[in-house]
């Protein structure tokens, strides 16, 4: 997920132009009947991690084909604000009509990079890593995890197809955390997630063949103890509710990971705009 795939890039923006000029664009096409030279800057009003570059440009692209773009910050870079990411120059029409839909990729994606930058940053000096998670836009999945990796998280699951997670509802269904860990080491499924949200669940779940263990809203002390008892046998996850101010607390109980929802739930837009000037 280090590199965004180019297919990808062009289903998102394929779909994104469809959505908001698939009828035209009535406005710039009223307005403006012929050719106009311009430039356009993309400006960061923030300071920022860049994230969401490539869709960015590719919508540009997407737009006029002769339009020339000029990258100024990459992804994953740190951008001041007042600082230039993309410059543009070519037919300002072009330009009108793609400004939206390249600032919505920047705009969001950026905003997933910068959260997850704060989210390491309260961190630091701990190896701890932090993980992004399965809640994520529909359709934007691959995009706003490649985002996290910008501000410095790793991927966790793709989608379900990568990995057993049991969770408290497989549980309740297979009766218990045994049973339902039992069930995925006959099916042959290699990585085992098992979701604990107590400490007596932890030798179960190891003991029936868990290879990595979630858990589950814990407050630090009781993490301590759960990290304390699975000796580095198998990493362990805390999960649940992981907001800023309490990340630094977790993160010294000595857990392998953190996962954090809201790093694709909930991230703010970055603050970036769009300065136009007309050719003279």
């Amino acid at each position: 997920m280090a590199v965004l795939p180019s297919a990808e890039i062009r289903r998102a923006v394929r779909h994104a132009l469809e959505e908001d000029a698939g009828r035209g664009d009535v406005t710039t096409s009223a307005l403006f009947r012929n050719r106009m030279p311009a430039e356009g800057r993309i400006v960061a009003q923030q300071e920022l991690i860049v994230a969401g570059m490539a869709p960015a440009v590719q919508t540009f692209f997407a737009v006029d084909p002769s339009l020339a773009l000029t990258v100024i910050k990459k992804d994953g870079i740190r951008a001041r604000a007042g600082e230039t990411l993309l410059r543009i120059e070519g037919d300002g029409r072009s330009i009108l009509t793609a400004e939206r839909v390249a600032l919505n990729f920047l705009q969001h994606l950026s905003g997933i990079a910068t959260l997850t930058g704060r989210f390491r940053h309260a961190v630091r000096g701990y190896s701890v890593a932090i993980l992004d998670t399965r809640k994520t836009i529909p359709g934007l999945r691959v995009l706003e995890k490649y985002a996290t990796r910008q501000g410095g998280a790793q991927n966790h699951r793709m989608g379900l197809w990568d990995a057993a997670m049991i969770k408290d509802n497989h549980v309740a269904v297979a009766g218990s955390v045994e049973e339902a860990v039992r069930r995925a080491v006959a099916a042959g499924v290699e990585r085992i997630i098992v979701e604990v949200d107590r400490i007596d669940q932890v030798e179960p779940a190891i003991a029936a063949g868990a290879t990595h263990l979630l858990l589950d809203n814990m407050e630090p002390a009781v993490l301590r103890g759960a990290v304390t008892l699975v000796g580095g046998r198998v990493p362990t996850e805390a999960s649940g509710g992981v907001k800023l101010d309490t990340i630094r607390a977790i993160a010294e109980t000595g857990v392998t990971y953190v996962s954090v929802g809201r790093l694709t739930q909930s991230a703010p837009a970055a603050d970036i705009g769009l300065d136009f000037s007309a050719a003279s």
